[in-house]
């Protein structure tokens, strides 16, 4: 009896020194790319909030090499990026009814495309949500001011809606939101 007791012990002890393990993966803010979050206020008090990973470039060529050119991208790294919105708004002049949403892009290196889709709650790669999209609206590309280390999503009060910007490496993205 004594020797299953042991072994039962043995068992356990396992099973706790894994579950800590899988536990502490799952402790967002200590990921490589750790968890962010922009949010915007509409003139009706109602918000926008995107909640994403916040990947760093640590020296990498990115866009058109890490993040290439002309293929779905999360926006971000880990989970895919969440889109809510508690009023009826249009992206890019393209209806978004309120919702919750992820989106990704399709960088390119004259225009980038916004995915706005239905589908919430999965892995942000590889995509095969095409099916669930509601809009795809062309976002506009420039040169950001500086290097920008940390992958980062803005959204910038601006007249009836919100200005959305994701900026990386040397490239900045936009697009209009409104009411």
């Amino acid at each position: 009896m004594q020797k299953r007791t042991g072994v039962v012990t043995v068992v356990v002890l396992v099973l706790i020194a894994l579950s800590s393990t899988v536990f502490a993966q799952d402790d967002k803010g200590k990921r490589p790319s750790p968890p962010a979050q922009a949010q915007c206020k509409l003139p009706d008090g109602k918000t926008v909030t995107i909640d994403y990973s916040s990947p760093r470039m640590k020296g990498r060529k990115i866009f058109g090499d890490l993040v290439p050119f002309g293929k779905v991208w999360r926006a971000g790294a880990n989970e895919a990026t969440t889109f809510v919105t508690d009023a009826d708004l249009t992206v890019g002049g393209k209806a978004v009814p309120a919702g919750s949403y992820t989106i990704f892009t399709i960088p390119a290196e004259s225009k980038w495309t916004l995915i706005v889709n239905k589908k919430t709650g999965e892995w942000g790669v590889p995509y095969k949500y095409e099916a669930d999209e509601l809009v795809r609206a062309d976002m506009k590309v420039g040169k950001a001011s500086s290097p920008v280390e940390n992958f980062t999503i803005g959204l910038e009060a601006k007249g009836k809606g919100c200005t959305l910007t994701m900026s990386w490496e040397s490239t900045k993205a936009w697009v209009m939101i409104e009411e």
